[in-house]
């Protein structure tokens, strides 16, 4: 789908039949226009890298055929939402209404420019807004859709010890709310808090959250001492456990979402299939006890090397670029377009900027958000830079700054260093504002495109083998 500009997926939920979508801080990474065109239709102009647009079946996108919602996202000029709040549904008689909202936490994780000309409200006090709006108009049973998440333990359709924004957010919601629908965090879990449902479904379409509510006729509103939810497994991977499989048998695809994906399947197939490597393992995304993983550790030193003839002396990626291990998927260990794609399918450009060493320690710092200091976003670094931070250190005091290298050598918190990261990293994405201090910057190649380049040189030989080492430590 990423490869013609997401417009595949629209295509699919409208054949599927779907009703609504929240929007999440994905849907920001290229700016409110386009995420509107993916909502209205229209091509995109003009198109990027090797994506393709309006290239359907009908030769034309149409746009969605479900409405998009988010309450709390206003534009900053009228202070209207920039998309609707709510939708309602009728079904034999009763009324049901929706409310979404997306994290209000999107202007710090995606590029700033994707959120230009917006601002974003407090998630409970936009969902109680709209909820009095619905019981206005005589709508009663009322579900939140909420792009922001949590975590439980028991597994994915269990609660036990339930922690997170999500949680914080349903107790601030009123009363009338009777179901949180939550994503965002990755999770599986199925929880009773106070009575009201909150349930998240993973991600990647692993499980579908299925509720079962009761309606009371006479009042319009949902008996939640009837409400049951439940998590259904869903077993399309081609690593599912087999037991799994048995429990949860795979069914047969759909005509009409066949044909789309057989339609874009051989589109894309020319390019997709393409040879760009060999590699002996797969790289895959677990951290080490510091931070960095195999595949983050490969990316980096893709982009490193792309970008010396800028003058680059080190590079960082984020660890939410990562979007999926890097697998070999052709025979004797070849590695396909559509495997670095995988796992690189943003479609970032690279950026090589200067910044002092002082500057480095800030944004290493920075990988602890006031907010969640327990989840830190650590930067996978390129081979030539290494460091050490201390599990007990107090915020703006956890690198250990001599433990800093280049190559080897002490960062000198007065010299300057030429630093690569992709557009995301280097507007400020994630909150590594530091990056935005970066001067003489020298734009570079898409990130997938440096991966492959780099996978094609790197290979020439044998199969490239993990580096397992970790660059950074932690004390």
């Amino acid at each position: 789908s990423g490869l013609f500009h997401d417009e595949p997926t629209i295509e699919v939920m409208n054949a599927i039949g779907l009703n609504i979508s929240a929007l999440g801080n994905h849907e920001f990474d290229r700016g409110v226009a386009l995420l509107l065109r993916l909502a209205n239709g229209g091509c995109q102009a003009p198109p990027t890298a090797n994506r393709q647009t309006c290239a359907g079946i009908t030769g034309k996108f149409s746009g969605a055929r479900f409405s998009f919602l988010a309450a709390n996202v206003l534009y900053r000029e009228n202070e209207q939402p920039i998309v609707p709040p709510t939708w309602i549904k009728s079904i034999d008689g009763v009324r049901i209404g929706f409310i979404g909202a997306v994290t209000r936490a999107t202007p710090g994780i995606v590029v700033p420019g994707g959120v230009a000309g917006v601002r974003f409200v407090a998630e409970a006090k936009a969902l109680n807004q709209y909820a009095k709006d619905l019981q206005a108009q005589g709508v009663q049973a009322i579900v939140a859709v909420v792009h922001e998440g949590g975590d439980a333990e028991g597994g994915y359709d269990a609660c036990h010890n339930p922690r997170g924004a999500i949680f914080d957010i349903a107790r601030g919601l009123d009363a009338a709310i009777d179901i949180v629908l939550s994503a965002h965090t990755h999770r599986g879990y199925n929880c009773i808090v106070d009575g009201r449902v909150i349930v998240q479904a993973a991600s990647y379409g692993r499980l579908v959250s299925v509720v079962d509510i009761e309606i009371d006729r006479a009042s319009g509103k949902i008996v939640r001492e009837r409400t049951h939810a439940r998590n259904v497994p869903v077993p399309n991977g081609v690593r599912t456990p087999n037991r799994l499989r048995a429990a949860y048998p795979p069914l047969a695809p759909d005509p009409k979402i066949e044909a789309i994906v057989e339609h874009y399947r051989k589109l894309a197939a020319p390019l997709a299939q393409r040879p760009v490597g060999r590699i002996a393992a797969d790289f895959d995304r677990r951290a080490s006890a510091g931070g960095d993983s195999a595949l983050g550790r490969l990316i980096a030193d893709a982009q490193l090397a792309v970008t010396r003839s800028q003058g680059a002396q080190l590079a960082f990626t984020n660890p939410g670029g990562l979007r999926a291990d890097l697998r070999a998927s052709g025979d004797d260990s070849v590695v396909t377009y559509a495997d670095a794609f995988a796992s690189q399918p943003f479609g970032n450009t690279l950026v090589t900027l200067t910044m002092t060493g002082a500057q480095l320690k800030q944004l290493l710092e920075q990988q602890w958000s006031a907010a969640k200091p327990e989840r830190a976003r650590f930067l996978q670094p390129s081979s030539s830079f290494s460091y050490a931070w201390r599990a007990n250190g107090l915020p703006g005091e956890r690198i250990v700054a001599d433990s800093m290298r280049l190559d080897g050598r002490a960062i000198d918190f007065d010299q300057t260093y030429r630093v690569t990261a992709n557009n995301f990293l280097a507007d400020g994405g994630d909150g590594f504002r530091a990056l935005r201090e970066g001067t003489d910057r020298v734009g570079g190649p898409v990130d997938v495109d440096a991966l492959i380049e780099y996978l094609s040189e790197a290979s020439a030989v044998g199969p490239l083998v993990p580096d397992r080492a970790p660059r950074i430590r932690r004390r």
